[in-house]
């Protein structure tokens, strides 16, 4: 289930609960998504109830229901993190390998690199970089917020 309210402390309440791994209060979210109050924190636990995504247990304390796909995010174990992250270990891979064929070329006499690789391993190490910068950026946007506001 994919949903634009998903964001902002919203987002970093649901990430808190499914880490913890058991019923939470609303004072162990409040320190857990580091919120500036239990009645903050309270706002966003209802919002995640009407959404369907967390329920009251009978001791009154918040547990998991269902795990949402978040857009440009995996679920990773408990831990939410950006796509763009997986793209950048992929662009690591190839970056490492086309340096490892330069090296290569520089040990084997008969092994010649074309100029055009070269290029290609410098757009492979730019795309790396960019899909890092992104992803740790968006990784950001999912750490708690120091606010009372209510995103």
């Amino acid at each position: 289930m994919a949903n634009d309210e998903l964001e902002g402390n919203t987002l970093s309440v649901y990430a808190y609960i499914i880490r913890a791994d058991k019923p939470v209060g609303t004072r162990d979210v409040t320190r857990g998504a580091e919120l500036s109050s239990t009645s903050v924190a309270f706002r966003h636990l209802q919002k995640l109830e009407n959404m369907g995504l967390i329920e009251k247990n009978s001791y009154g304390d918040y547990v998991l229901r269902e795990k949402a796909n978040i857009n440009g995010h995996v679920w990773v174990g408990k831990n939410l993190v950006p796509r763009l992250m997986f793209y950048s270990f992929f662009f690591m891979g190839a970056f490492a390998a086309e340096v490892g064929l330069i090296m290569l070329s520089l040990v084997i006499k008969g092994l010649v690199v074309q100029s055009s690789f070269y290029f290609l391993t410098g757009m492979t190490a730019v795309a790396m970089v960019l899909f890092l910068f992104e992803g740790l950026a968006l990784n950001r946007k999912l750490k708690p917020k120091h606010e009372s506001e209510g995103t």
